[in-house]
């Protein structure tokens, strides 16, 4: 078999949460092109059906929705075993679902940390645990996180030291989970992705005038695609990373790297 056929996803089934839009329903698409069949996984029930049923037209996969709160522990379980039922099996998790707010840390309220704190980290530890459980009874499985270059660095200038921290701590509790189940079959990485143009960024009237900036100091001077991320989400979740865990990809530009 070569390399293009052990890249290939077919008679996987794969979920995506914060699947109904930006990079989330990127790699659901890449993923369902490569042959996968993808649960889309969202607390926006009408977008998440609406883009299951775009993505299946377009690549002939099976492709449903599932209506979640990612920060709700009974619903995330619910959540894995409707994906069970519905795909025949879970092979592989994205746990993509966050948010960001721009806000100085003195005027920040605590109930804004931890909103971003139970969307961006805590519903990693739920979801990655739920499907793990799943994962580690059939012997192997790929859970990636969404973690981000501000991870690595302090995004300027913007403040948001409540999405910088909860990116870090999604990068160090996924390499805990790769060495607690590795030798068990079951993988954990992470994505870091750098400043993206979804569709959410490029409309943003807060975010629209910091693009210039933040293209200024990239070395590539553009945003990143959505569908620049699908390569190493496929990769990731087909069998020719099986010697990949505890890893966090960046995917940036080297905007990190200077």
């Amino acid at each position: 078999m070569g390399i293009l056929d052990r890249m290939r996803l077919d008679g996987k089934s794969i979920y995506v949460t914060g699947g109904a839009q930006g990079l989330g329903k990127a790699m659901a698409t890449g993923l369902a092109e490569a042959g996968a069949d993808v649960a889309i996984v969202d607390i926006n029930e009408e977008k998440a059906k609406a883009t299951a049923d775009e993505i299946a037209q377009a690549t002939g996969q099976k492709v449903i929705a599932v209506k979640t709160d990612v920060t709700d522990p009974e619903e995330v379980e619910a959540m894995v075993n409707t994906v069970v039922d519905q795909l025949g099996g879970l092979d592989a998790a994205f746990n993509n679902a966050g948010m960001c707010l721009n806000v100085p840390a003195e005027e920040m309220s605590y109930e804004d940390w931890l909103k971003v704190v139970n969307l961006n980290l805590n519903s990693v530890f739920l979801c990655s645990t739920a499907a793990g459980r799943y994962m580690l009874k059939q012997g192997h499985g790929s859970i990636v996180n969404t973690a981000s270059m501000s991870a690595h660095i302090v995004n300027r200038p913007q403040p948001q030291c409540s999405y910088n921290a909860t990116k870090n701590g999604v990068i160090q509790l996924s390499k805990s989970l790769a060495i607690e189940w590795a030798k068990r079959g079951v993988r954990v990485n992470t994505m870091s992705p750098g400043y993206m143009g979804t569709d959410l960024t490029l409309s943003s009237p807060d975010l629209k005038p910091l693009i210039k900036t933040w293209n200024d100091w990239a070395p590539l001077g553009r945003l990143g695609k959505p569908e620049e991320l699908q390569g190493m989400a496929v990769y990731l979740a087909s069998d020719t990373s099986s010697f990949s865990t505890g890893e966090d990809y960046l995917i940036d530009g080297a905007f990190t790297a200077w």
